[in-house]
């Protein structure tokens, strides 16, 4: 079974209690049950984890290789300030889904700018909650698709 992480940056764990104008007034457990119930429809396996420690979500991008197809992240802040976090992604291999749940580019300026977006597959922004779905069903595909065999190697073999 494919398996996907996603990884909730910091103060993602304040969802519905923060700027609900900004961030929408669903928490963070209606967040999981979105991407556990997602996940189940297509078949592939969830592991979902809050931080709100730099250093920790680098160790779980450095580890995730190991067992998991694909990344979504929602690096929150770290967007703008992570190099660590840009480096794990980009060593990982794995393919990466950055996600936010409001349109960063219609935010203050120095939110206009992500770190992590250039080592990910894509990014999807602005869409709520719904963010997390496409994102995932992006990584879906993404682990999909590199899980199959090129099209030479399956006339070859």
């Amino acid at each position: 079974m494919r398996k996907i992480l996603v990884i909730h940056g910091p103060n993602l764990q304040l969802l519905g209690e923060r700027q609900p104008q900004v961030y929408g007034r669903q928490d963070l457990a209606a967040v999981n049950r979105l991407l556990r119930a997602t996940a189940r429809r297509r078949g592939v396996g969830v592991t979902i984890v809050q931080s709100n420690h730099e250093g920790e979500i680098v160790e779980l991008i450095g580890r995730a290789k190991r067992a998991y197809q694909a990344l979504v992240i929602n690096p929150a802040a770290y967007t703008h300030t992570s190099v660590a976090i840009r480096d794990a992604i980009e060593a990982s291999g794995i393919p990466a889904v950055e996600v936010h749940l409001s349109n960063i580019y219609a935010r203050e300026p120095f939110r206009r700018h992500s770190l992590i977006a250039p080592v990910c597959r894509g990014q999807v922004s602005g869409f709520g909650v719904t963010s997390y779905r496409l994102g995932l069903e992006a990584a879906v595909e993404l682990a999909l698709s590199e899980a199959k065999p090129s099209r030479r190697a399956r006339r070859e073999g």
